[in-house]
């Protein structure tokens, strides 16, 4: 575990191929944190709910790491890296919350899609990484699948352009998510994935408890419904301690628009999570806006050149 988790050296190709397979687990397993998420989002504050998140993936993570590749202590060399990293994922985390008490699953989920878009250009800020004609076409189609599906397949609702309060709250989250992916490259100095992962993890914790103390304290947490507990669980390890490590590593190995082109994927696989939890299947005309954001997937993914 510990030679896939850490950078090597070898053919860039090989590299790359799992970079790839790293965002394919990535995409499938942070589908089920939409669906999850808006039925325990009206229980229990976004920030309090963020902030345990953060401790029991961070405990996953720093456990793991200790097993695998250890834990150096130059690893922790300029931690206001680590500061960086954790609060924007922490901004995005309780942002998703927030946004999910009022919009639904499959409209968040293609809010999320469009953080490839923003991806490539924080990847020209940050790193003067090039998007091709291609890498942009594939964008732009993804982006206008997205709009599709937020606006429900609603032509008059696109055109009056008006988006709701949840999927506008989650977008402001998905702005910070999308610059993740670049920094990551920009700031490790060649940390394990999963070492720059619990740093990330535990800077992003100190300042969600500084955060969301008082909330912290006003839970009651013993008459929590079950389902916030179920929920807090598999965000914490299917789609906390797995996917940020999985993100760690892609970034490592892809550009960054190609490492956030995976969120293509999300729709499709929230509509199975909504479909398998019978919360039912979305009109059909959105399924016109998930082919499209399934084509912008393909065209990034053939762009290797």
């Amino acid at each position: 575990m510990a030679d896939a988790l850490a950078p090597s050296a070898p053919h860039p190709a090989t590299e790359a191929r799992r970079g790839h397979l790293a965002m394919l687990a990535f995409s499938a397993l942070v589908a089920g944190s939409f669906s999850l998420g808006s039925m325990a989002a009206p229980f229990i504050d976004p920030a309090a709910m963020t902030t345990l998140r953060f401790i029991l993936a961070g405990c996953v993570v720093g456990a793991a790491a200790l097993t695998t590749t250890g834990i150096k202590r130059s690893a922790f060399a300029a931690p206001w890296r680590y500061l960086v990293l954790g609060g924007l994922l922490a901004i995005y985390f309780v942002l998703m919350f927030e946004g999910l008490k009022t919009a639904e699953p499959v409209s968040t989920a293609a809010v999320f899609t469009l953080t490839p878009l923003m991806a490539a250009g924080f990847g020209w800020l940050v790193l003067r990484q090039i998007t091709t004609p291609r890498m942009a076409a594939a964008l732009a189609i993804g982006a206008a699948g997205a709009a599709w599906v937020i606006f429900r397949a609603d032509f008059q609702a696109l055109l009056r352009f008006r988006i709701g309060t949840g999927e506008m709250i989650y977008f402001w989250g998905c702005v910070s998510h999308a610059l993740y992916a670049p920094m990551v490259r920009k700031l490790n100095r060649g940390e394990p994935a999963i070492v720059f992962t619990f740093g990330m993890m535990v800077a992003g914790t100190l300042m969600l408890a500084l955060w969301a103390w008082p909330a912290i304290l006003a839970t009651d947490w013993a008459a929590l419904p079950p389902i916030v507990w179920i929920t807090l669980v598999y965000v914490s390890i299917a789609a906390s301690s797995m996917t940020f490590v999985l993100l760690q590593y892609a970034s490592l190995r892809l550009p960054s628009a190609k490492v956030m082109a995976y969120t293509y994927l999300t729709p499709s696989w929230v509509i199975l999570w909504e479909i398998a939890l019978g919360r039912g299947v979305p009109p059909l005309g959105v399924l016109a806006g998930v082919a499209m954001t399934m084509l912008a997937l393909y065209l990034l993914l053939k762009d290797e050149g």
